[in-house]
């Protein structure tokens, strides 16, 4: 039965093999059972309700991705986005968290409908790819402000903003040394090395009696207080549309680069470069998001800790489909979730960021109209903390300098509409 839904043969794998690189996929990016509840719980939804959603979101969507697209990639409700879900959406825009869990469900329906109608590729090949390496950048530093308040090393300062913290007391030395830990293991290639350092840090926690753990092992929470409680129709407000676009253009660039990031490495890859049943795997992307948002959790999307299980020799959705069940088991470690401080999973965030950073890489610095906006577009979405605001003032300072510059015929329709779709939005914000 698993050679005729998986292929193994034709794939050069086997049982054992997919086995082995689902539980190591699933070790690296475990980690988001802990973050999603503790970051979503903020907005005032149900701490063991986000955490069964987060377990049965991702476990959905890893099977969706196994068995229809037979693709090694597993999925979960995505870093940054949940973020923005919460800081920006949430508690500086003022909506509830049921409009937002509706903007979600709308930002996988139009995912969805892209992906039918084929037009991602437009889309994507519209929009520069080192405008894209500098939304992906500033996610990363939208990610890092948070997980340093977090941890109470930056904390607000009437004068300047933002100050340093009490480095003195227990929560930011804990996180401080949760960092490092995560990222000496991840330099020695240790298997879990986030969820590792969140562990240990909500272990040092327990025994200093800075938190409490009564229990490890118990039955699911009830997923009733999340469960089909979005508002669709409250997100479809004017002022949601830029929320809903920075959902879906957040998920189209994340999925899309991840899913050729993990095929390339996994040599999935056709003759031409090109992802054979790319509309498959794009089509349970979004189908994850939706159901992840009836559930009750931000948007689902494609890891690239995948490419953790493809080292390990996955080549088939069996991998991926092993990762879904162990989710669906993470449903009775609740209990151990719940224990983890904020200041447990903000070395996880920071870590995150890190990784994100790296996309600045590949920006031609010497060329000005790519190195400012890219700068710009970075910059806004921590200090505006909203990953909206960063994409508009992207794009609108793409457009902007590549115009001033002479350098108008680089520019797409598609930037053009845009650019100028942001100008309205911004003026109406101000306004």
């Amino acid at each position: 039965m698993l050679e005729k839904l998986f292929q193994l043969k034709a794939h050069n794998t086997n049982v054992r093999t997919e086995i082995l690189a689902g539980v190591t996929t699933f070790l690296t990016m475990a980690y988001i059972l802990f973050v999603n509840p503790s970051i979503l719980a903020e907005t005032g939804m149900d701490h063991g309700a986000v955490f069964v959603a987060t377990c049965l979101a991702a476990a959905i969507g890893s099977a969706i991705m196994g068995l229809i697209a037979n693709y090694p990639i597993a999925l979960a409700p995505g870093m940054g986005l949940n973020a923005f879900f919460t800081y920006t959406v949430v508690l500086t825009m003022g909506y509830s968290w049921q409009t937002a869990l509706g903007a979600v469900f709308l930002s996988g329906v139009i995912f969805f409908l892209l992906s039918i109608f084929r037009i991602r590729e437009w889309i994507i090949h519209s929009i520069p790819l080192a405008l894209r390496s500098g939304i992906a950048a500033g996610i990363g530093l939208f990610l890092a402000i948070i997980a340093l308040k977090n941890a109470g090393i930056v904390v607000d300062h009437p004068a300047t903003l933002v100050g340093l913290g009490d480095l003195s007391a227990g929560s930011p030395l804990l996180a401080c040394l949760g960092f490092f830990l995560i990222a000496a293991l991840a330099y020695r290639r240790v298997t879990g090395a986030v969820m590792i350092g969140i562990l240990v840090v909500t272990g040092l926690s327990i025994l200093l009696g800075l938190s409490q753990l009564g229990s490890v092992v118990s039955m699911p929470p009830s997923l009733m207080p999340t469960l089909l409680q979005l508002d669709i129709v409250g997100a479809l407000d004017i002022g949601l549309v830029s929320v809903i676009f920075a959902f879906l253009f957040v998920d189209l660039f994340d999925t899309s680069g991840t899913l050729i990031g993990v095929a390339q490495k996994a040599d999935l890859l056709d003759k031409d470069g090109k992802l054979p049943r790319l509309g498959r795997a794009l089509l349970a992307d979004s189908t994850a998001t939706m159901a992840g948002a009836a559930l009750g959790t931000s948007t689902t999307t494609s890891y690239i800790e995948s490419a953790a299980g493809t080292s390990a020799g996955g080549r088939t959705g069996l991998t991926a489909c092993v990762v879904a069940l162990l989710f669906l088991l993470s449903l009775f470690f609740a209990p151990l979730a719940g224990a983890v401080p904020a200041y447990a999973t903000a070395p996880a965030l920071l870590f995150v960021a890190v990784l994100m950073m790296s996309s600045l890489a590949s920006i031609d610095w010497d060329d000005m109209t790519v190195a400012a906006p890219v700068v710009v577009t970075a910059l806004a979405m921590p200090l505006t903390f909203s990953i909206a605001n960063g994409i508009a003032f992207g794009f609108i300072a793409w457009t902007a300098v590549k115009l001033l510059a002479g350098r108008w015929r680089e520019l797409s329709p598609a930037m053009w509409v845009l650019s100028v779709l942001f100008v309205v939005k911004l003026g109406w914000f101000a306004g």
